[in-house]
């Protein structure tokens, strides 16, 4: 481009460049051009530029009732006598990893041989290292199964998380743990205020010297107010609640959703009923997403097999912080998993539980995609009455 404007100039002034004077002049001018545009040019630029206002993102996946039958601790004892929970979750790590902070609903005790399933559950310890290769980070506790084995239930529990790596709320040994209620999950600039209660623990009492949350308005109310004085940016509210296997929530989740939002939650994620309720969202007058409602998640694994107790579903809630406003924009989603129960030659039992994504049907075995796509289709079916806000996540990770 360069010669063509030397060769343009030449053509046009022929006379002019036989003087000297006009030739020196015109060699300095075309020399000294580049610069002089180059500097227009960063004018220019520094004149149109401007910044975007910049914002931040926070992901949050939640997961419903993670449950041990004796036949899933059968299913994850190999023939060598070692527990491999791997093939259970594996297929989720992917959709896991998208996410800053997975939390899961953990409706068991973890602890040593003998094991037992319903109705006082004990599973292997191994489970929690398991959530943790997977990227399930955290565990919520405060549950009606969590005084099953009493206080050495609890405190084995309590042990086999920390060594894990898997943080933990809702219930505590000894005194309460600041670092605990609520834990706080950080990602600068959010700080996510985590709380978890229960309705209650199948009448067995909390054991001396334990702590389990209950659900209590008047406590919840002063907890939020503390976590906002406290500088949570956002607050999350995990209860266990509802009847069990109704997929209408009643009148008291809709009353103490109502409150929790009231307080300040923006979050309220629910578990218990072992099938999927309904999803909604808050909105503000123009239109904006300011809070959101999970009323029930269903079964993230389990051996129950009646029809909507088979499986459940996650969500995914985006949070999107600006600056400039101050302001978030909420992404809520959710996706739709089944339970599969498929053979395995290195399992005691023959059998292993895997969770399988709704847009993973094509890795199924062709007898076992009608479970699937039953369970998928009734979900569905379901969320285009009781949907309102969040969408489904359909492709694959």
């Amino acid at each position: 481009m360069e010669q063509k404007r030397i060769i343009w100039r030449c053509v046009i002034f022929p006379e002019l460049i036989c003087s000297g004077v006009v030739l020196g002049f015109v060699i300095g001018f075309l020399l000294l051009e580049p610069l002089i545009s180059t500097e227009r040019n960063d004018r220019l630029g520094a004149t149109v530029s401007c910044e975007e206002p910049a914002e931040q993102h926070l992901t949050l996946i939640f997961a419903g009732d993670l449950m041990q039958h004796l036949p899933q601790v059968y299913a994850a004892q190999q023939q060598d006598g070692s527990m491999d929970y791997t093939s259970c979750f594996s297929r989720l790590k992917g959709y896991f990893a998208s996410a800053d902070f997975v939390v899961a609903n953990l409706e068991t005790t973890l602890g040593e041989p003998p094991y037992s399933g319903y109705p006082q559950f004990r599973s292997p310890t191994a489970l929690a290292e398991a959530m943790r290769r997977v990227g399930i980070g955290v565990a919520v506790l405060a549950n009606n199964h969590l005084c099953d084995r009493g206080g050495v239930g609890i405190r084995s529990t309590l042990d086999a998380l920390d060594r894990a790596g898997v943080r933990h709320t809702g219930a505590w040994t000894d005194t309460l743990p600041a670092d605990n209620h609520p834990l706080w999950l950080e990602k600068d600039p959010f700080r996510v205020a985590l709380f978890n209660y229960t309705y209650g623990t199948n009448g067995i009492p909390v054991p001396r010297g334990c702590f389990v949350n209950g659900i209590d308005t008047v406590r919840m109310g002063r907890d939020i107010a503390k976590a906002r004085q406290s500088g949570a940016s956002h607050i999350v509210v995990f209860l266990h609640w509802g009847n069990e296997y109704e997929t209408v929530p009643n009148r008291v989740q809709h009353s103490l959703s109502e409150f929790c939002h009231r307080a300040g939650a923006e979050i309220v994620i629910g578990s218990h009923p072992h099938v999927v309720q309904s999803l909604e969202t808050d909105t503000d007058s123009s239109g904006r997403i300011v809070g959101v409602t999970a009323y029930s998640l269903g079964n993230f694994v389990s051996n129950q097999r009646q029809p909507g107790t088979d499986g459940g579903i996650s969500v995914r809630i985006g949070l999107t912080l600006s600056e400039n406003t101050g302001q978030t924009e909420y992404v809520p989603e959710y996706l739709i998993h089944w339970t599969a129960i498929t053979k395995d030659r290195k399992s005691c039992s023959g059998y292993r539980y895997e969770i399988i994504p709704a847009y993973a049907e094509e890795t199924l075995p062709e007898a076992l995609r009608p479970g699937l796509n039953r369970f998928v289709d009734r979900t569905r079916r379901y969320m285009s009455r009781y949907n309102s806000g969040f969408r489904e996540i359909t492709c694959g990770f």
